[in-house]
C-alpha cells in the first residue's frame, strides 16, 4: 500500500518546490537526487521496483533532512511569529456585531456545506476537464451540483471523478452534506474553543488532533504535522520537518470558526487561526489562514463583499505572496471581462503550483467573491469552476456568501439537498446544523462578554 503525502521519495520533489521558494539554493540536492535516479517533478513518483524504492527512499530521506537544515532567506516582512506579525499589520478596527449573528451563523455553516459538496466530485479535476463534463452533461457554465446523468464514457475515463466523494456529491445523491475533511475541521476547532476558551494554544489543538482526528482523513501539511506529533516533536518543528506542504491551503480550510466565534473582531480571529496554523503551515500558510478568519469574522458583520474582503486584507502582511494572490484575484474578479478571461489571468499566474497550494486558491476565493457580487450561485460557480482545491474554496467562498445572505439568500436549488445535516468522521457523527450554529452562537456571546 502506497500512503500518499507521506512516502519521502514523494516529497522531495515538492520540498525541492517550497526551499526554491524561499530562497534556498537547492540545486545540488537536485543534482544528487537525479543522478541516482530520482525524478524532480513533484507529479511522479521516485521509485519503480522495491529494491529502487528503498533505494531511493533512504536518499531522499537524507536530501529532505539536509533542505530542512538549510537556513531559508531572511525576510522580515513575511515573519512567521505572531509579535512580528502584529507589529507589521498595526491596529485593524473591530465592528460591533448586530442582532442577526444567528441567522448569518446558520447562512455561514450551511454555505459553508452546500459549497464543498458542490466541489467535492471534481476535486483534482483541471479546469478544462470541468468544462468537458459541464458541455457533455448540458450544464455548462456551471449553475448547479454535478451530475453524473449522461455524462459519456469517453469523457468519464479522461476525467474520472474524485471516487471517494462522488458518489455521495453527485445532484442525484445528495442526502445531507458527506464528510469532507473542509468540514470536519469547522466541527473540531468548534470543540477546541468549547474545551478551552480563546486561550487555547497550539499544543492544545494538536491533542485535539490525536484525541479526535483520524490520520487516514488528514492529507498534505496536516499528514506531514501528524506524523511529527507522533514521532514527538514539538510545535512548529510539527510544521516544519519534512513538511514540503507548509505554504499548501489546509491551514486556510481550518479557520473560518475563529471568524465567526469573533464577529467584527477580524485581527483576533486572526490570532486564533495563527495559533492552530503554525502547527502544520509557515509562511503564507500562516497568512492564508489569517486571511479566511479576518473573512468568516468580517462576514458576520458587514453588508457586502466588498467590504469583507477589505477587512480581511489587513491581516494579510501586505509584501506577501499572498497579498499578491489576493489582489490579483480582486482585479480580475472585477474585470468586466467573462468568467474564463478572468480565470485565464489567475492560471498564467499561478499554473506552476500544486492544485492544494494556497496562492492559487486564495486568488480564486478573492476573484470568486468579487465577480459574484453577493449572489451565492455565480460565487461558489466561479470558484469552483477554476479547478484548482475545488471543494475547499466551494467551501470558503460558500461560508462568506452564506453569511452575508442567510439560508433564504442561499435558496433551496443548493440548501435543500444538504438537508440541514452534516456527516463527519469525527466522534459523534453526523451533525445538523442547527445545533452546530447554537453552539457556534454561545461562543460568539461569551466571547462578546469577555468570558
Amino acid at each position: 500500500m502506497r500512503l500518499t503525502w507521506a512516502q519521502p521519495e514523494d516529497l522531495l520533489a515538492h520540498e525541492l518546490v517550497q526551499s526554491r521558494a524561499e530562497g534556498k539554493d537547492v540545486s545540488d540536492v537536485r543534482d544528487r537526487w537525479v543522478a541516482a535516479g530520482g525524478d524532480p517533478s513533484p507529479s511522479v513518483s521516485g521509485a519503480s521496483d522495491d529494491r529502487s524504492t528503498q533505494r531511493l527512499r533512504s536518499l531522499a530521506g537524507v536530501l529532505l533532512d539536509e533542505l530542512d537544515a538549510t537556513p531559508a532567506a531572511l525576510d522580515p516582512s513575511q515573519p512567521d511569529e505572531w509579535a512580528d506579525l502584529a507589529e507589521i499589520l498595526g491596529p485593524v478596527a473591530d465592528e460591533q456585531a448586530g442582532t442577526d449573528l444567528d441567522a448569518r451563523l446558520a447562512g455561514a455553516w450551511t454555505g459553508r456545506a452546500a459549497g464543498c459538496v458542490l466541489g467535492k466530485p471534481v476535486e483534482k479535476i483541471p479546469r478544462q476537464g470541468i468544462e468537458a463534463i459541464l458541455r457533455s452533461t448540458g450544464r455548462w457554465p456551471l449553475d448547479r451540483y454535478f451530475t453524473a446523468a449522461g455524462l459519456p464514457d469517453d469523457v468519464a475515463a479522461r476525467w474520472p471523478w474524485n471516487r471517494r466523494s462522488a458518489p455521495t456529491s453527485l445532484e442525484e445523491n445528495i442526502a445531507g452534506a458527506p464528510e469532507d475533511d473542509d468540514l470536519n475541521f469547522p466541527m473540531l476547532a468548534l470543540l477546541l474553543l468549547e474545551q478551552h476558551g480563546s486561550a487555547f494554544t497550539t499544543d492544545d489543538v494538536a491533542q485535539l488532533w490525536l484525541d479526535h482526528l483520524p490520520a487516514g482523513r488528514v492529507f498534505t501539511a496536516e499528514r506531514a504535522a501528524y506524523r511529527n506529533l507522533l514521532e514527538a516533536y514539538p510545535v512548529p518543528e510539527t510544521a516544519r520537518r519534512r513538511n514540503p506542504f507548509r505554504e499548501w491551503i489546509g491551514a486556510l480550510i481550518r479557520a473560518d470558526v475563529y471568524g465567526w466565534t469573533s464577529p467584527g473582531r477580524p485581527l483576533h480571529a486572526a490570532e486564533l487561526a495563527w495559533r492552530d496554523a503554525r502547527l502544520s503551515h509557515t509562511r503564507n500558510g500562516l497568512y492564508g489562514a489569517m486571511w479566511a478568519a479576518a473573512l468568516a469574522s468580517a462576514s458576520m458583520v458587514a453588508d457586502s463583499v466588498g467590504s469583507v474582503l477589505d477587512t480581511a486584507s489587513r491581516v494579510v502582511p501586505p509584501a506577501s505572496a499572498l497579498a499578491e494572490a489576493i489582489d490579483l484575484g480582486r482585479r480580475a474578479g472585477r474585470d468586466p471581462g467573462t468568467l474564463a478571461e478572468g480565470l485565464d489571468r489567475l492560471h498564467v499566474r499561478y499554473d506552476r503550483l500544486h492544485w492544494v497550494h494556497v496562492l492559487p486558491n486564495a486568488a480564486t476565493i478573492a476573484f470568486a467573491l468579487e465577480r459574484g457580487r453577493g449572489r451565492f450561485g455565480d460565487s461558489v460557480c466561479a470558484a469552483v469552476t477554476a479547478g484548482w482545491d475545488t471543494d475547499s474554496v466551494g467551501a470558503t467562498v460558500g461560508g462568506v456568501i452564506g453569511a452575508l445572505v442567510g439560508v433564504q439568500g442561499i435558496g433551496e436549488r443548493w440548501t435543500a439537498p444538504i438537508d440541514g445535516r452534516i456527516a463527519t468522521s469525527l466522534p459523534g457523527g453526523e451533525q445538523r446544523i442547527e445545533d452546530l450554529v447554537a453552539r457556534t452562537a454561545r461562543l460568539a456571546e461569551d466571547a462578546g462578554s469577555g468570558r
